[in-house]
C-alpha cells in the first residue's frame, strides 16, 4: 500500500507589467485561493486591506478592483513556488517545491526596484533556489495571514509601508 501523498499545488501566473518597480512575492496560494483563482483570495488574509490602506484608497472585494490597485501603483505580484505538495494551506507543510522562473521575470520587468517577502518562508524559499540580482534590495514583511495574529493590522500596515518609500 502506498503512502498517502499531499495533493500537488500549481501556483497563479505573475501580476506583473513591463513598468513594475516593486515585486511582492509570497510562498504558494492557499486552498481558498486556489479556488477562487485569485491571490490571497481568503476573507481572513489580511493583504489587500494592507495595500489599500497603504494608498488611501477605499478597500473593496472586487478582485478586478484589486488587480488594477497593483498596476496603478506599479506593484508585481507573485510567489516564489510554481508548484509543491501541501495539505492545507499551511507554509509549513509544503514538500517538493519547484520554484517560478525569476529571471524571466526580470528580464519582463526591467525597472523592479526592490523585493518584498509576504513572510519569513517566502523569503526562505526564494533564496534556496532563485538567482537574485545583486542591485535589488529585499525585505521581508510581516506575514499578511490571518493565522499570524502575533501582529495586528495597523502594525502589519506600518510595517508593509516600506513599500510606498521605495516607489
Amino acid at each position: 500500500m502506498q503512502p498517502h501523498m499531499p495533493p500537488r499545488k500549481t501556483g497563479f501566473p505573475p501580476i506583473a507589467d513591463h513598468d513594475s518597480r516593486i515585486l511582492i512575492l509570497g510562498t504558494m496560494p492557499g486552498e481558498k485561493s486556489l479556488e477562487l483563482q485569485q491571490y490571497y483570495g481568503h476573507r481572513g488574509n489580511q493583504f489587500w486591506r494592507i495595500l489599500f490602506a497603504l494608498f488611501h484608497t477605499p478597500f473593496t472585494e472586487d478582485y478586478r478592483e484589486r488587480v488594477r490597485l497593483l498596476h496603478v501603483h506599479k506593484i508585481a505580484l507573485w510567489d516564489v513556488l510554481a508548484t509543491c505538495e501541501r495539505q492545507g494551506s499551511a507554509d509549513s507543510n509544503i514538500t517538493n517545491e519547484t520554484a517560478n522562473d525569476f529571471g524571466t521575470l526580470y528580464t519582463r520587468c526591467p525597472y523592479i526596484r526592490a523585493i518584498f517577502f509576504s513572510g519569513k518562508k517566502a523569503e526562505a524559499l526564494y533564496r534556496k533556489y532563485a538567482i537574485h540580482p545583486n542591485h535589488l534590495p529585499v525585505f521581508t514583511l510581516p506575514s499578511p495571514s490571518g493565522a499570524h495574529a502575533s501582529v495586528n493590522l495597523e502594525a502589519k500596515i506600518d510595517a508593509w509601508r516600506a513599500i510606498t518609500e521605495h516607489l
